[in-house]
């Protein structure tokens, strides 16, 4: 799924965190940005940019968004290919 914030929403969160990083989280969801919804719970999500993921909570009242966490995205295995040389 792609999330994308019609507005520019309140943004909050819930640790300090590096200089940008809400900027860069914005600025996604303003984009429209790949998200997975938390099975768990309602209305957080997931969100991905090229090199992080965020942790976040949208309310489905105000639509402000709190960061609750993040971390490097981990890189995708990629499908190598490998000879095979058979013996008689």
């Amino acid at each position: 799924m792609v999330l994308q914030l019609e507005q520019a929403p309140k943004m909050e969160a819930l640790h300090s965190y590096p200089a940008g990083t809400l900027e860069r989280l914005a600025q996604l969801l303003a984009m429209g940005a790949p998200a997975r919804p938390d099975p768990k719970r309602d209305s957080f999500f997931e969100v991905e940019s090229d090199s992080e993921v965020f942790y976040l909570h949208v309310s489905p009242v105000t639509g402000r968004v709190l960061l609750i966490g993040t971390w490097a995205k981990l890189a995708t295995p990629t499908t190598s290919t490998v000879k095979v040389q058979r013996v008689a």
